[in-house]
């Protein structure tokens, strides 16, 4: 089989910051300019590079967004207090908590403080419902940036079988939904595996797309898909290598193995990453539009 076609995520993203451009411009014009505050607890090196490459896509955009970093020993009813300041300052449409935070703080208790029209993640438990009966008003990132990389390559699920192996409420929950919402792009046949699946090579063989979010570097390898299969990566996993920075950046697909097999597939880097810092920015601009 020939080599798969590149889904590109910085491909698609450009033609989103391109399409909000206007939306910047008409809310500038009513003397609003979108803002994000971003919550950062501690060192955690792959959250401070994801929150410095979305501080440097908002200022190219000429929006606003600043960072309150929080050490790590931080008592959760300090952050907590932080954010509900946040939930009172108008100047912030949209209100982002790195994950993942200290094991001495819920998480849960953190997403439920920020109110939901500020919760531009989508993570909240009010919007998590709203997309679970097909009403969304803010979807995660992730999932919507792959929505939109099937939809900007003409990739239309209607009658395909999609098997999402992972169910996060982050990736995994969320894209099941939208896949076989009944909606234009989508009405797929959606499948979740996960720990608990026997055998989930028997369902990841049967599938037309194969969403692949556990966060395990290589897990999909040539003999769990089929031929012709379009392959979506989620993962973003660091392992060592022998060059300068002394790590490499790979996905949950085993890219050797199945770009035999594969008719396409998003890299990594450069395929979903990009498209969730792209919806990120949408759903701010969203939030601002709604004030």
């Amino acid at each position: 089989m020939s080599e798969p076609i590149i889904l590109s995520g910085k491909e698609v993203s450009a033609s989103v910051y391109e399409s909000l451009k206007d939306k910047i411009e008409d809310l500038r014009n009513n003397q609003i300019i979108p803002g994000l505050a971003v919550v950062l607890v501690g060192e955690d090196p792959a959250s401070q590079v994801y929150v410095r490459s979305k501080t440097k896509t908002f200022k190219k955009l000429n929006l606003h967004t600043e960072t309150f970093r929080l050490s790590s020993d931080v008592s959760e009813s300090v952050l907590l207090d932080l954010i509900d300041k946040l939930n009172h300052n108008s100047v912030f449409h949209g209100i982002l908590v790195q994950l993942p935070l200290p094991k001495h703080i819920n998480p849960d208790k953190v997403i439920n403080a920020i109110i939901p029209h500020k919760d531009v993640d989508g993570f909240h438990p009010e919007n998590a419902g709203l997309l679970a009966i097909g009403r969304p008003r803010f979807i995660p990132c992730t999932p919507k940036g792959i929505m939109r990389i099937l939809e900007h390559y003409e990739i239309d699920l209607i009658g395909k079988h999609v098997v999402v192996v992972g169910r996060s409420n982050i990736v995994g929950r969320p894209i099941s939904i939208l896949t076989s919402m009944k909606m234009v792009g989508a009405n797929a046949t959606t499948t979740i595996c996960h720990s608990g699946t026997p055998d989930i090579q028997h369902h990841t063989r049967s599938a037309d797309v194969v969403v692949v979010a556990l966060g395990v570097p290589g897990f999909l390898d040539h003999d769990m898909i089929k031929e012709g299969a379009i392959v979506i990566d989620v993962g973003i996993n660091r392992i060592d290598a022998d060059n300068d920075k002394g790590y490499e950046l790979v996905g949950d697909a085993d890219w050797s193995a199945v770009e035999d097999k594969a008719s396409a597939a998003t890299p990594v880097p450069g395929g979903v990453g990009p498209m969730t810092i792209a919806m990120l920015v949408e759903n701010t601009i969203e939030a601002a539009e709604k004030t």
